[in-house]
């Protein structure tokens, strides 16, 4: 009875640990040939400009070592400096605490033989400034990580690109916030002159 209820503790406790840690980066093959539309040092506009993304299985590794891989997705992701002195956008080798990447460009099956592994995404509204690069991810039937592949180094510091955010202000609001200003000034003067007018 004692040992029975050890291992389903032990079995408990297994399952807690493996939904608490999440995969290891440092674990992941690159096994993915990632490329996108932005040339190195490109700036784009966000809810504007366009993204083109796409995917595929480098042959240089053995046949077969993509047989466990079911689904893709591939990220917009942060280069370092841009996660500096943000802990949002922090980098961790276990990906379930990763920040690295936090939006989906690409969202589909995993098709090693197709020759249109790509889509064309509209930057969103919400994505903020900052320097970028695209990484895919290639998970197994139990929705893990199994590899991975990007467009930049592993240090991450090549074909880097830029997204402008949206700042949230208009040129109309800035010209009508200049002509109140304007307004107000003019009216002040000719407050006090009215005033001298009447003192005289």
């Amino acid at each position: 009875m004692a040992v029975c209820g050890f291992l389903v503790v032990s079995l408990l406790l297994s399952c807690l640990v493996e939904t608490c840690h999440g995969v290891a980066f440092s674990s992941l093959q690159s096994t993915l040939v990632v490329t996108a539309s932005p040339t190195p040092g490109q700036v784009l506009k966000a809810g504007k400009d366009q993204i083109t993304a796409a995917w595929s299985y480098n042959q240089t590794h053995p046949s077969g070592t993509d047989s466990t891989y079911k689904t893709m997705k591939v990220k917009l992701c942060y280069a370092p400096i841009s996660q500096v002195d943000r802990s949002w956008r922090k980098t961790n080798d276990d990906l379930n605490k990763d920040k690295t990447c936090q939006f989906n460009i690409i969202s589909g099956p995993y098709n090693s033989t197709s020759g249109n592994n790509s889509s064309t995404w509209t930057i969103g509204k919400d994505i903020p400034t900052a320097t970028y690069f695209v990484r895919a991810y290639a998970y197994n039937a139990d929705g893990v990580e199994a590899a991975y592949g990007q467009t930049t180094n592993p240090q991450k510091t090549t074909d880097l690109f830029e997204v402008t955010g949206i700042s949230g202000r208009h040129v109309s609001l800035d010209v009508a916030s200049i002509c109140f200003s304007a307004f107000s000034i003019v009216a002040l003067f000719g407050f006090f002159y009215v005033e001298k007018r009447k003192a005289e």
